[in-house]
């Protein structure tokens, strides 16, 4: 079997470590590790699949030699080195946003649009990880019945906003039980025992940056760009794993028995929908693993006619929201590369 030299920008953060971890699961094929991050962590040491590994500096001159890079930096760090990646030769993997929306990069789902890989000029995007958990858990549904639009809440917890966002929760939490002054920095309210309606920066319509994504994003991986998306992101204060509730409008006529034969054979899917017995997904469920759990499956009561449907789902957003769902394209990369 052939074996590749892989890098992985941003090896230190929440994203690079876990990157780290699903590349042993996945038994993936490596000759050379490359790990890269800032100066002030080069020359630290990481364990990797039982082999002590040296953090090397991020530059552009960092990533010769390699055929795969994996990014797990934020837009303006991605922006500058990833580029010299691809001229050094190496396929590039980017979980920023910075080049989701460039018409010359495919954004990729693989359960949705694998074959968009095929396309790439040198660099494949990672979506959002809110957006991947939602078309995981929709795109059987769309592929029967054609999502026309859909109305989303996000639930998302604070392992989105990487380790700095974990460590502010954890301290919030021990300032309130200690009646202590609360600090925030990575958030812009207290998120201990609070819940705020923002993810990014709003627009003149009074939507944030986070909640645009699930409809730009949505659009280019589902090739639909009529699609309708009205969202709204709210920060929770969860660890890990993100949840959301979708209500979808189809062009063709679709019952909930339907949805459920189609979710219990989707790929990436586990359904748990028996609310009767108090089955259903929650965070705690779906925390270190990849799939997407899918319940609370159910008409849209808003709608008189049988063409729309209402769904729970929650996802690991550092797993399958991010880290692995890189890796998971860098393996159908080298599938369809055979």
């Amino acid at each position: 079997m052939k074996k590749y030299n892989i890098a992985i920008l941003g090896a230190t953060g929440a994203v690079g470590q876990e990157m780290l971890t699903v590349l042993v699961e996945q038994n993936f094929p490596i000759n050379e590790l490359r790990l890269l991050a800032s100066k002030r962590s080069a020359g630290k040491k990481v364990l990797f699949n039982q082999t002590e590994y040296t953090i090397q500096e991020a530059n552009r001159d960092a990533f010769e030699g390699m055929d795969i890079v994996l990014g797990a930096v934020e837009n303006d760090l991605a922006e500058k080195l990833l580029p010299h990646a691809v001229l050094a030769g190496a396929l590039v993997i980017d979980n920023s946003s910075a080049f989701r929306l460039d018409e010359t990069v495919p954004l990729v789902v693989p359960e949705v649009n694998p074959l968009d890989i095929m396309t790439h000029k040198g660099i494949i995007s990672n979506p959002n990880c809110a957006t991947i958990i939602a078309l995981v858990a929709i795109n059987k549904l769309h592929e029967y019945a054609h999502a026309n639009s859909l109305v989303v809440s996000t639930y998302q917890a604070v392992s989105g906003a990487g380790n700095p966002g974990i460590h502010e929760l954890e301290t919030q939490v021990s300032q309130v039980m200690n009646k202590e002054e609360v600090t925030s920095s990575t958030f812009p309210y207290q998120i201990a025992f609070n819940i705020i309606p923002q993810i990014g920066g709003f627009d003149e319509n009074g939507y944030s940056s986070e909640e645009m994504k699930m409809q730009n994003e949505g659009r280019k991986i589902l090739h639909h760009p009529d699609l309708k998306v009205t969202c709204t992101c709210v920060r929770i204060p969860v660890y890990r794993s993100h949840s959301e509730s979708i209500s979808i409008s189809f062009d063709k006529e679709i019952d909930v028995a339907k949805a459920r034969e189609l979710l219990a054979n989707a790929e990436g899917v586990k359904v748990m929908d028996d609310p009767n017995n108090q089955v259903y997904p929650m965070p705690l469920d779906t925390t270190n693993q990849d799939l997407v759990y899918v319940g609370r499956i159910r008409k849209d009561l808003a709608r008189d006619d049988n063409k729309s449907l209402t769904l729970w789902c929650c996802g690991d957003q550092v797993r399958k929201g991010a880290a692995t769902n890189a890796v998971q394209i860098a393996i159908k990369y080298i599938e369809l590369n055979k």
